[in-house]
């Protein structure tokens, strides 16, 4: 016979608790990868952050270069000044290739001799030594660096983008002058010689060269 009494529903309530914990975990599985995915897409979102942020340096430092002649950057002029001094300088020419730039490139002259604000024009020559057209673009600085804020350059090749058939040769020039400020500036002054050297790099790998000057290590650019 049953005693009613005595009816233990202990097992039911025992039973709801572990159906309640097996939910509970099935629930935390399910976000699990919500989670991951979340954690995901905030990284993705970061690392694409971080590479917007280094391309957008580029223009900047850039900008800033030509602002103050950093790193020997030249300048940038619509005209030569409206004075020539009788000191001269000497401009002596360098030229080189970046890694998967199958161009010859040099200089037509290696070195000239100009008056400080007189505008002169030199010459420098690209041969294309693959079966491939290439494209490429021109890198540029001068030593001593502190002659960049006072080497002004008119028309360069180095403006734009320069394509070559297979084969094919050009003459590439470049119009500039120095600015006759050079000879009131205390660490410019006494400058006697400067060269002028020009990179050039495929278009595809001009970008991430950039990137690596406008995005300085911990030693600087």
């Amino acid at each position: 016979m049953w005693r009613t009494g005595h009816i233990r529903p202990t097992g039911i309530i025992e039973m709801s608790d572990k159906t309640s914990k097996s939910v509970t975990a099935r629930k935390g599985c399910m976000k699990t990868p919500r989670r991951h995915l979340a954690v995901a897409l905030s990284m993705a979102g970061l690392a694409c952050a971080m590479v917007g942020l280094s391309y957008a340096a580029v223009p900047l430092y850039q900008i800033f270069c030509q602002l103050t002649g950093y790193g020997g950057t030249t300048q940038r002029a619509e005209q030569a000044p409206d004075r020539v001094l009788d000191r001269k300088i000497t401009v002596r020419f360098d030229a080189n290739v970046g890694r998967g730039m199958g161009w010859k490139f040099k200089p037509v002259q290696l070195s000239m001799e100009l008056k400080i604000g007189a505008t002169a024009l030199a010459f420098y020559e690209a041969k294309n030594l693959t079966k491939k057209k290439l494209t490429g673009t021109a890198t540029f600085n001068v030593t001593p660096e502190a002659a960049g804020s006072y080497f002004n350059k008119i028309e360069c090749f180095c403006f734009t983008e320069q394509t070559l058939q297979p084969g094919a040769r050009a003459d590439m020039p470049v119009s500039f002058f120095i600015d006759p400020e050079i000879v009131n500036d205390p660490q410019a002054r006494n400058i006697q010689e400067i060269t002028l050297s020009y990179t050039f790099f495929p278009v595809k790998h001009a970008a991430a060269v950039a990137v690596r000057k406008a995005v300085p290590g911990p030693d600087g650019p």
